[in-house]
């Protein structure tokens, strides 16, 4: 675990969503990466530490990326969406997180 202590109630919230698309399988199988939506104002060593907690695994890096919301018609109204922050949490060699709910 890390050496810098987090608050758990915090923690538990800071991953929002796992994220499955065609894009964030590839990259799971290619660097043994998990991708999640997290919280606007999380920070990396906040993302590892979630992570070790919530699924009990090793965490070598986090990447985040922050997307800006596109500019959608509703009818006759212009709205937004939301802004996204992603991370990209690389896994250490050997480690395996299983996000889809079956028992391994």
């Amino acid at each position: 675990m890390s050496a810098v202590k987090f608050e758990e109630g915090r923690l538990m919230q800071v991953l929002v969503a796992p994220i499955v698309s065609e894009k964030a399988t590839m990259v799971a199988e290619k660097s043994n990466a998990v991708t999640f939506k997290v919280l606007q104002d999380a920070t990396k060593p906040e993302i590892k530490a979630a992570v070790e907690l919530m699924f009990k695994v090793e965490v070598k890096a986090v990447s985040v990326v922050n997307t800006k919301g596109k500019t959608k018609r509703f009818g006759k109204s212009v709205g937004r969406r939301d802004n996204v922050r992603k991370a990209y949490v690389m896994l250490k060699p050997g480690q395996e997180l299983n996000l889809s709910g079956e028992a391994a």
